[in-house]
């Protein structure tokens, strides 16, 4: 009884400290990838929609610990596709805005032979990721991962929030989000415009560094 009311209390105490998410920070004005992508919809999109996947991120949190500490399990169980979903959201769009930059870069060399190895070419993989993003149906997410485990780079799709690694086990490299709440004012019903422009805003800087960390 006593280590059960302890652990109830070690619950509470980490509920009580637990920092909330908050929106980060662009690292460029919500003008700058103009005319990829409008002021219009990075700002509806950072601080409107990015927002909105951290408070509710943050309320299930909050209920998380609440079950938890009263034991209550179905409650817990119940909470999954709110977690699923809200930190999906948070997770992808994180990576997604550092994905991206004004300026003009290039993939590093060592990316790039990683690229050759397992696509032929850059231009295979642009063309192979974008042809999956074009195609999720509904919502969702085209990514460039890593697997760890045969050290290899593969395009893998999402549905929905669902966050990559959770999912499939790759390493996220550069995100295409193809929710239409990222491209439909712009780009209208023409997914593929928007996919195709968006290699324009591509930040390979982060992409490189994001690679040589996975595959160290």
């Amino acid at each position: 009884m006593l280590a059960t009311r302890n652990f109830g209390n070690l619950i509470r105490a980490a509920g009580a400290t637990r920092l909330k998410h908050t929106l980060p920070e662009l690292p460029y004005e919500y003008s700058a990838l103009e005319p990829v992508i409008s002021r219009e919809i990075m700002s509806l999109h950072h601080s409107k929609h990015h927002a909105t996947y951290i408070n509710n991120l943050n309320v299930a949190e909050e209920k998380l610990v609440q079950a938890q500490t009263k034991g209550d399990i179905d409650t817990v169980i119940s909470l999954t596709p709110a977690l699923k979903f809200n930190g999906g959201g948070h997770i992808n769009h994180t990576i997604f805005w550092q994905n991206l930059s004004p300026k003009s870069s290039k993939p590093s060399d060592v990316l790039v032979k990683a690229i050759e190895k397992d696509f032929g070419s850059l231009e295979n993989m642009k063309n192979q990721l974008a042809a999956a993003s074009v195609g999720v149906q509904g919502s969702g997410w085209g990514w460039l991962g890593y697997n760890k485990q045969m050290k290899k780079l593969q395009i893998a799709t999402c549905q929905n929030q669902d966050p990559l690694q959770a999912t499939t086990g790759l390493v996220p490299l550069f995100g295409i989000d193809v929710w239409e709440h990222a491209y439909y004012l712009q780009y209208k019903n023409v997914r593929a415009d928007y996919v195709k422009a968006i290699f324009d805003v591509a930040n390979w800087q982060d992409i490189s560094a994001r690679y040589e960390n996975a595959s160290k």
